[in-house]
């Protein structure tokens, strides 16, 4: 494959994928690692990609869900009932293992005068409790992704091996019949480590999130118990949870 065509696969793929591995990258391109890491070089050079370790980071994707600060604005309204609704399933005493994003923090402000106990990989999620006196607070630790603000890596997930959480609320980036799905190829882990150790699985997603498979698998419906959603849900997706067994709560 020629340089040209090399260059446009990849970037290609950078505009709909926040990071790919270096092997998937060579077997994508049909070309050594040597070849596609001087092809990376020069595309970070132009400013389309960050090198990391094991691979790139993409500076081209305009996807909210890979950004929290984005995030935030977006279906505003809708994530501040989802949160109120998604907190009041949790029981006083219980550990609750909370993962990042926008929805999943309006539910740590609804927990904020609970007595419970807090396990969470988000920084912004660890700050909503800074100065409350009711919430045990337990964060992972693990290497920070700043556009996100959470915790990832081998010592996040080493850390949540540890634990066990009577629920867990958690966002995703994508719901369909294909299960649940995320942009971000760095999360996915961490993701899948807190719905293993998690007996009750509570997801937190507007709308927008449903029909919509994200590059990255992460679980099968069967594995989520409830969904909280706001009013805006077509029916389909509705009966489309009903006939996963999922619990759907309007918010």
């Amino acid at each position: 494959m020629k340089a040209v065509e090399r260059h446009k696969r990849l970037r290609d793929l950078f505009s709909n994928q926040e990071f790919a591995a270096l092997e998937d990258l060579c077997q994508l391109v049909d070309a050594s690692e040597a070849t596609v890491r001087r092809d990376l070089n020069l595309l970070e050079q132009n400013g389309l990609i960050r090198r990391v370790h094991g691979g790139a980071l993409s500076l081209l994707t305009g996807d909210e869900t890979l950004d929290f600060g984005q995030a935030t604005t977006s279906c505003r309204e809708e994530k501040m009932r989802i949160g109120r609704a998604a907190a009041k399933l949790v029981e006083d005493g219980q550990t609750v293992i909370l993962g990042g994003g926008s929805t999943a923090v309006e539910a740590a402000r609804n927990l904020f005068s609970r007595n419970v106990h807090v396990v969470t990989n988000s920084i912004p999620i660890a700050q909503v409790f800074w100065d409350c006196k009711h919430v045990d607070v337990t964060l992972t630790g693990g290497y920070l992704y700043p556009r996100l603000g959470v915790q990832l890596g081998p010592i996040c997930e080493h850390t949540l091996a540890a634990v066990s959480g009577d629920a867990l609320i958690m966002g995703i980036g994508g719901i369909s019949e294909k299960g649940l799905s995320d942009s971000n190829a760095l999360i996915v882990d961490s993701l899948r480590k807190m719905l293993k150790v998690s007996r009750r699985v509570i997801i937190v997603a507007d709308h927008t999130k449903f029909g919509r498979d994200r590059i990255v698998p992460v679980a099968p419906l069967s594995d989520v118990d409830i969904i909280v959603t706001d009013s805006g849900l077509d029916v389909e997706y509705r009966e489309m949870l009903k006939r996963h067994g999922v619990e759907c709560v309007v918010a």
